[in-house]
């Protein structure tokens, strides 16, 4: 947005320790404005537009991280759904003219037993996650069409880079193996090996989603590579680069499955390539090398000392967390690649 001369407004949740670490690596923090604004809380949204006036909103806020939609049912459906809805009303009493962009997910696929998805497949949500995903989408459907709202939705397939949060297994897998390689860590520990996900390159697919909200007309659009590959092949990939064998440090710990988990995704942006020519560009070998590289490089610098914003060390050892829908006592489930 600030390389095409918007001026940016971006809403944040207030919390007691702020993070602010992604827009400082970026080199953005201090270009765009920032407002404080609640999903929950219909007011903050209403104030937050009346501030900004916005041209376009981008509605990218989520509860974003399916496994712990599983935890937290109730608190995803009330921030991922049903506050979609309050922005949308909110756009239609103050700013009705203002395009809106909702990120729609994959996820509302679910097992729909198709070889690939477009915008025409059946959804057969499979976490609450993907049902409130799927509810917000819906939504600014109804709203584009009762009120002859700009309103467009991107269902966007899985979007990866070196800013991805530590809990998603891409950035789980590079973190970890970059600290394997130097030394900092002995094990990875995962669950399902065999999800398949089509996984692409974030930068680009926020280009997708600019394009989107400039057609002359409101749609919805996939947004994704077309090639999929698997848990598996992700970390089997991302230890070859660093010359290592990835069955002597995976460990599978059945905390990580999900009660319900979904096989197989793969995107068919046809669509989107005819109607504003955007296609992926990078390959899935470029994308885990870029994540790899980026968290070798940070892992090297912390070991030296050196002070930049970062995440990794933040995180806690997710060996600790317990999950309620897995026993308790994890560690007597955790076994070797190899033995499964």
């Amino acid at each position: 947005m600030l390389d095409k001369g918007y001026h940016v407004y971006g809403t944040y949740r207030r919390t007691s320790t702020p993070n602010f670490w992604r827009l400082q690596t970026l080199d953005v923090f201090s270009k765009i404005d920032l407002i404080s604004a609640d999903l929950l809380d219909m007011g903050s949204m209403m104030e937050a537009v009346k501030v900004s006036d916005p041209d376009e909103i981008y509605n990218l806020a989520a509860s974003s991280f399916v496994g712990s939609a599983f935890e937290q049912p109730v608190g995803n459906t009330e921030i991922t759904a049903t506050a979609v809805t309050k922005l949308l009303e909110t756009i239609r009493f103050l700013n009705p003219n203002c395009k809106f962009y909702q990120a729609s997910s994959s996820e509302m696929y679910g097992n729909s037993g198709t070889n690939s998805q477009n915008e025409s497949t059946i959804f057969k949500p499979a976490s609450p996650y993907a049902v409130s995903k799927l509810y917000a989408h819906w939504m600014t459907s109804i709203y584009r069409k009762s009120y002859d709202m700009f309103a467009s939705t991107g269902i966007l397939f899985n979007h990866e880079s070196p800013l991805r949060g530590l809990e998603f297994v891409s950035r789980k897998i590079t973190n970890a193996v970059a600290q394997i390689s130097l030394g900092l860590k002995k094990e990875l520990f995962l669950g399902n090996l065999d999800a398949i996900r089509d996984w692409g390159y974030a930068p680009e697919y926020m280009e997708a989603i600019h394009s989107i909200l400039q057609q002359d007309k409101p749609d919805d659009f996939v947004i994704s590579t077309g090639e999929s590959h698997s848990v598996r092949e992700f970390a089997e990939l991302a230890f070859s680069l660093v010359g290592l064998d990835s069955k002597k440090f995976i460990k599978i710990d059945k905390r990580f499955f999900r009660p319900l988990d979904v096989n197989y995704l793969n995107g068919d942006s046809s669509k989107a390539k005819e109607t504003f020519d955007w296609k992926a560009k990078t390959t899935f070998k470029d994308l885990v090398k870029i994540m790899l590289d980026e968290d070798l490089k940070k892992w090297k610098m912390y070991v030296d000392g050196k002070t930049f914003p970062w995440d990794a060390p933040l995180y806690p050892n997710d060996l600790r967390v317990i999950t309620r829908q897995n026993d308790k006592n994890s560690k007597d489930h955790i076994k070797s690649e190899e033995k499964t």
